[in-house]
């Protein structure tokens, strides 16, 4: 199949074999690149190591356009390592992964087509007035094309790669085995549990029939709270490849960098009581803090919510965990803050054992920051060096590398990515009194 990468089309590998095969180009680009890094090492009198050679700029760029060009599990994942990693990141794999958030690759029309006669019928279009066929958005799993019925109403349609569901199994061991081969990842690390729930979540996410209940229960969750918009299912063309839902209107919430500081402040507000609303009263929570998925209605001042796919269950031990942590902090307990993140699991033992002075003092510049007078300022930033000099050390000591519990970690994910985007907007958030209310009703029974 022809693509055109200038036009941004570019067809999506669907076979085993197919994808098999840009995974082996790909190994074999970056095992060129490696012999030719290694020569240059060797010619000016080092001693190259491994991981030096593969995570050159050149092959982190194949690496991200490969990857890209697979869409699916394979971009997904790049993409769900890079939300909760902040600034602590490898300069390398920050390369990667930011390529990957700007890639806009589509499907080229004919596969297009292909995709929604299997899903349609041959006659598909005869169920529009107007179907665009460029997309307004392409993603790691799905693009989105804008049409109109003949009734007037227009939706926003997301219709899913080919061959992206069944191969995310083989695309996860993939990603995995070049994370292993690139070295950035300790050998302590067991990776297994983690592959397996990152399979079971890329599944959930390549179903758009569970998205389309997901839609429903966060739009009856929010519908008679007026600064959130959730669109409206069009259950007639909705498969489990296809999702249909009203086109709401709303601009990019990056936006808000240029608003005035109240309508940032407004903003961000509203994501983080909802962030404490999924956690504490929801019992289910949107995971993927992507700042495609809001939108802001600039004249109504409301939170477009999008792309439910993430949505899973927290369950009473992970809320009970960051409810206890909360307490903690709002008492400015810093002994029962370093307890609780232990026993929660957000912290290993032997990082704890090994960095308890850095720990400490992470702990306590956080602390001073969360109480100085006034809503937090997610744009003064001072407490981030001490917190980047000191994270510095544990991420040094690989041995003492820990992996939280998976729900806790989908959960940091969209909590990391929250606050991410606040920092982004430089919001000022009363975050303290938020928590505290949060807690205070909150609807998670505590557990024994």
């Amino acid at each position: 199949m022809t693509e055109d990468r200038g036009s941004g089309f570019r067809a999506v590998p669907r076979g085993r074999l197919a994808r098999l095969g840009t995974f082996g180009r790909l190994a074999g680009g970056v095992a060129s690149g490696m012999l030719a890094e290694g020569a240059r090492r060797l010619a000016q009198g080092e001693r190259p190591r491994l991981s030096d050679m593969i995570m050159t700029p050149a092959n982190a760029a194949r690496l991200a356009d490969r990857l890209a060009h697979l869409r699916g599990a394979a971009m997904k994942l790049g993409q769900m390592i890079s939300m909760d990693a902040g600034d602590f990141l490898p300069a390398e794999l920050s390369l990667i992964l930011a390529r990957l958030r700007d890639q806009a690759q589509r499907m080229p029309p004919a596969q297009l087509d292909r995709v929604l006669r299997q899903e349609w019928g041959t006659d598909w279009r005869r169920r529009f007035l107007r179907f665009d066929a460029t997309p307004i958005a392409a993603a790691s799993i799905g693009q989105v094309h804008r049409a109109t019925l003949p009734d007037g109403r227009t939706l926003a349609v997301k219709v899913q790669y080919p061959g992206v569901a069944d191969s995310i199994d083989a695309d996860v061991d993939n990603v995995a085995t070049l994370l292993r081969l690139s070295n950035l990842l300790p050998d302590t690390i067991d990776l297994a549990p983690l592959l397996a729930e990152a399979k079971r979540q890329l599944a959930d996410e390549a179903d758009y029939l569970r998205e389309s209940r997901e839609l429903r229960r966060f739009g009856e969750l929010l519908a008679d709270d007026p600064r959130y918009v959730v669109p409206d299912l069009e259950e007639s063309l909705t498969t489990a490849r296809v999702l249909a839902m009203s086109f709401v209107e709303g601009g990019p919430i990056e936006s808000l960098e240029q608003a005035p500081q109240a309508d940032r402040d407004i903003a961000m507000t509203a994501l983080i009581e909802l962030v404490l609303r999924e956690l504490f009263a929801f019992g289910v929570m949107q995971t993927d803090p992507n700042f495609a998925n809001y939108r802001w209605q600039q004249d109504t001042k409301r939170l477009v919510l999008l792309d439910f796919g993430a949505a899973r269950p927290v369950p009473p031990q992970t809320a009970n965990g960051y409810r206890a942590l909360i307490e903690a902090g709002l008492a400015r307990d810093l002994d029962r803050v370093r307890e609780t993140a232990v026993a929660a699991g957000f912290l290993g033992q032997g990082a704890m054992t090994g960095h308890h002075a850095a720990i400490d003092r992470i702990i306590t510049a956080i602390d001073a920051a969360m109480n100085r007078p006034g809503p937090f300022d997610f744009g003064d930033r001072t407490f981030a060096p001490v917190v980047r000099e000191e994270a510095q050390a544990l991420l040094a000591d690989r041995a003492t590398w820990h992996v939280p519990p998976a729900d806790t970690l989908f959960v940091q994910r969209k909590v990391s990515g929250t606050a991410l985007l606040a920092a982004r907007l430089k919001a000022r958030v009363a975050v303290r009194e938020l928590a505290a209310a949060a807690i205070a009703s909150s609807q998670v029974p505590v557990e024994a």
